[in-house]
């Protein structure tokens, strides 16, 4: 316990319990955004995408912050607004594109930075490195967050129109195609705010399981972006408080505890839990 205090005095414990609240709770906020697109592979697929951005970025700049940042989020919206060019313009559908796109992507990053001798650079972006976050990379996911949760606030209703009917937020002169760019915008930057968290093979957990929990306890659309932040935000503050005496990797206990709370959310949500339903479901029999 004395050895556990000693590491929470520590700058490095402070900053990391700092992301996990801030990255935890941005993330869980625009997971709304995911679940109610109905969009949880493609990004899954797009967080892998970021890599040659990566690459490129230090081939030319060197390991500078802003400019991987940068190289991140142009190769993401390269390859996800590549992929929905691809399918509008020929018989190859959206899924596919991404999925052709994504890999070569990948493909080429990753022999980039082996031959940069990144080797464990590679790992940090792959699967996180929370630890290792500085206080550049602090502000930075605070800048993301801040501007994720201030224009979805902004646009909540005419946000929610398109999301539910998108031919009925048309009609209502609801910019759809603005809207549906600046959604895979604001998710990007996101995504790539939280790489160095949780790393692109695990982001998809936190950009994704708070909303889906939510989803569970509540029919409210408008309670899916408040509570996916409140559970994103406290569920990764909870996991920093067990990976440390459990010996575990910080990232992959954010989304083991995200997995978690999803479970607990399917068993015993009193809306829409597997418990609730069968209870329903002997009630009517009965009946």
């Amino acid at each position: 316990m004395n050895e556990f205090l000693q590491f929470l005095a520590e700058p490095i414990a402070q900053r990391s319990l700092w992301a996990c609240g801030v990255i935890g709770f941005s993330n869980g906020f625009v997971s709304a955004l995911v679940v109610l697109r109905k969009s949880s592979l493609q990004i899954g697929t797009i967080s892998c995408a970021l890599l040659p951005g990566i690459a490129l970025a230090i081939l030319l700049f060197g390991l500078v912050q802003l400019s991987i940042l940068a190289g991140a989020i142009i190769a993401g919206l390269l390859v996800g607004l590549g992929s929905l060019f691809l399918s509008r313009t020929s018989r190859i559908d959206h899924d596919v594109a991404l999925s052709i796109l994504h890999a070569t992507a990948f493909a080429i990053g990753y022999i980039i930075l082996i031959r940069l001798g990144l080797q464990q650079k590679v790992d940090d972006w792959l699967f996180g490195n929370i630890m290792s976050m500085g206080n550049a990379d602090l502000w930075i996911s605070y800048a993301v967050s801040a501007i994720a949760i201030l224009s979805i606030t902004a646009l909540h209703r005419p946000l929610l129109i398109y999301l539910f009917d998108p031919r009925a937020a048309a009609t209502m002169g609801i910019p759809t195609r603005a809207f549906s760019y600046g959604i895979f915008t604001l998710i990007i930057l996101v995504l790539v705010s939280s790489l160095q968290a949780v790393g692109a093979f695990l982001t998809l957990g936190l950009l994704v399981a708070p909303a889906a929990t939510m989803y569970l306890l509540t029919d409210k659309a408008a309670a899916l972006f408040w509570g996916g932040g409140l559970i994103g935000g406290l569920g990764s503050i909870l996991a920093f408080f067990l990976s440390y005496p459990l010996g575990w990797h910080l990232g992959a206990t954010i989304i083991v505890m995200m997995g978690s709370l999803f479970l607990l959310a399917y068993v015993f949500s009193p809306k829409h839990g597997i418990l609730f339903r069968n209870r329903q479901r002997k009630g009517k029999n009965k009946a």
